[in-house]
C-alpha cells in the first residue's frame, strides 16, 4: 500500500504468514521499536517506509502510519474465510500488564482504556499510541479493545499494548482447521 499526502508520504507491506521480520523506518525511534514489536509477536511480516512532517511534530506519521498499516490488513484478510475472527492476550511487560480483544468484524471501533503517567516516552507524545490504534482499527474494519490492568512505566505500558495488540491479531488471524474456508459469521459476510 502507499499513502501520499502534504504531510506524509508512507509505503508498507504486511503477510500475515510471515515470520515476525521487520523493516521500519517511520522517522520516529520509538514508533519503529513498537512495530518491530507488533510484528515480531503477531509473526507477521512488516515493511513500513514513512516520511513525515517530524518538524512540526509526530502526530501526522504516526496516525498515517496507522491508516496504511489498517489498509494492509484489511486487504490481506480479502473476505476473512477460514480465520478464526476473535482473539484475546493478556500480555506482562514487567509491572505493565495490558488486554487486547480483536474482533475482524467489518465494523471499526476503538476501545481505549490506557492511562499514561507521563506525557512522553521515547521522544513521542503519549496519547499518540490512542491515535495510531485508532486509524489501524477503523481502516482495518476490525473491533479493537485495548485495556492497562497495571503499570506505572511509560515504556513498559506502551510496549505491553502493542504486544498484546499483536498477539490478538495473531490468534484472529490464523487460519480455524475446523472453519473449512468458511465466514465466521451467520450473516456471511464480514463488513460494516
Amino acid at each position: 500500500m502507499h499513502r501520499a499526502t502534504t504531510e506524509t508520504d508512507i509505503r508498507a507491506s504486511l503477510d500475515l504468514d510471515g515470520a515476525g521480520r521487520a523493516e521500519v523506518a517511520t522517522g520516529i525511534g520509538f514508533l519503529d521499536h513498537m512495530l518491530a514489536a507488533l510484528a515480531r509477536h503477531a509473526l507477521f511480516d512488516l515493511d513500513v517506509q514513512a516520511r513525515g512532517d517530524l518538524h512540526i511534530d509526530f502526530h501526522h506519521t504516526t496516525e498515517d502510519v496507522g491508516i496504511v498499516l489498517g489498509q494492509c490488513l484489511r486487504r490481506a484478510l480479502g473476505e476473512k474465510r477460514g480465520v478464526r475472527r476473535y482473539g484475546h492476550a493478556l500480555v506482562p511487560m514487567d509491572e505493565a500488564l495490558a488486554e487486547c480483544a480483536v474482533d475482524l468484524s467489518g465494523r471499526p471501533f476503538l476501545a481505549w482504556s490506557v492511562p499514561f503517567a507521563r506525557d512522553k516516552v521515547g521522544g513521542m507524545d503519549t496519547d499518540l499510541f490512542e491515535e495510531f490504534f485508532r486509524a489501524f482499527a477503523f481502516n482495518a474494519g476490525i473491533t479493537l479493545h485495548l485495556a492497562l490492568k497495571a503499570g506505572s512505566n511509560a515504556h513498559h505500558v506502551a510496549e505491553a499494548c502493542f504486544k498484546a495488540a499483536a498477539r490478538a491479531l495473531r490468534a484472529a488471524c490464523e487460519p480455524d482447521p475446523r472453519a473449512a474456508g468458511a465466514i465466521p459469521s451467520t450473516k456471511g459476510v464480514l463488513e460494516g
